[in-house]
């Protein structure tokens, strides 16, 4: 029994990774629609969209997304961030963000709050901070598809969307229904964070989203007595997996109390010590997501 179960969820997980019914997947050629997905959408008044992951939490997904963000709007972009985590949302807390977001005139929109030059929309903003989102998966899909496509972000250069940690159905909802530019994986040098961090990888790929690199997250400790480092994570796993995969590799970001201690506290790193080592990191790694956009043609 339990050797037949196996090879039926081995069958499911390499024939239906979209979740679809169980039935081998038709070929790519096939359109869409024909294939029972949804047609991908833009979000309106987003010129690009990316999204940043990660295979497992713990490893600095949250603070790296906001401070790439926020990276971003130093170098003149107008960006937006979209928390896409419903049940531990962390961008209020990130940005330094509380209240409930305003409704638009017609009543049909949720107007972002903003902090640091940066919009900002989450679920954490409309339910109480210590309060437990103890919701279904349909709650859950309807709740994304209001935060992808009933806020007014006005014009956006930029939406960095933080994805909830995993490969689950938030993920697979985001990269079948909204046009993604491509993903940011983020990842510790430690061997058991790179394996998820290839599953996520694999994700992405398999639902023909561009991959834009891989950022190593705590690549290294650096003391903030005496300055000293240490590789307590390992040393350049994540560059190396990098170059297995083929896949970019965008920059590191050491492991360093002030990074810590300030997105604690609401102040991400770049905007309150934007002149330090720290901040020009997420500075470098903003600027080569931004290079790695694919071109558009300017709009009417």
């Amino acid at each position: 029994m339990a050797r037949r179960l196996f090879s039926t969820f081995r069958a499911l997980a390499h024939e239906n990774p979209l979740g679809l019914p169980n039935r081998r997947a038709p070929p790519p050629t096939i359109p869409r629609a024909q294939r029972g997905l949804p047609k991908k959408m833009p979000i309106r008044g987003v010129d690009n969209v990316i999204a940043v992951a990660s295979g497992k939490g713990g490893v600095g997904k949250s603070t790296t997304a906001v401070n790439i963000a926020l990276a971003a709007a130093s170098l003149k972009k107008k960006v937006g961030i979209l928390d896409a985590d419903i049940f531990g949302p962390s961008i209020p807390s990130l940005m330094n963000l509380e209240g409930e977001p305003e409704l638009s005139d017609k009543g049909d929109q949720l107007i972002p709050l903003t902090n640091y030059g940066v919009k900002c929309m989450s679920m954490g903003f409309m339910v109480d901070k210590e309060a437990p989102i103890v919701w279904r998966g349909l709650m859950v899909m309807k709740a994304l598809q209001q935060l992808l496509h009933q806020v007014d972000w006005g014009h956006l250069d930029l939406l960095v969307i933080d994805m909830p940690p995993g490969t689950g159905d938030v993920q697979l909802t985001i990269s079948q229904q909204v046009e993604l530019d491509g993903s940011v994986i983020i990842s510790t040098p430690q061997d058991i964070a790179l394996i998820d961090a290839v599953k996520g990888t694999n994700m992405f790929k398999k639902v023909n989203v561009p991959i834009l690199g891989l950022v190593q997250n705590m690549s290294l400790y650096i003391c903030p007595n005496c300055h000293h480092e240490s590789h307590i994570f390992g040393h350049d796993g994540a560059h190396r997996m990098a170059e297995k995969m083929d896949i970019p590799f965008l920059g590191e970001v050491p492991l360093h109390a002030d990074i810590c201690k300030l997105s604690d506290a609401g102040q991400p790193i770049v905007i309150s010590q934007p002149d330090s080592p720290f901040a020009a990191h997420y500075r470098q790694i903003a600027t080569n997501i931004l290079n790695s956009l694919p071109a558009k043609p300017a709009k009417q």
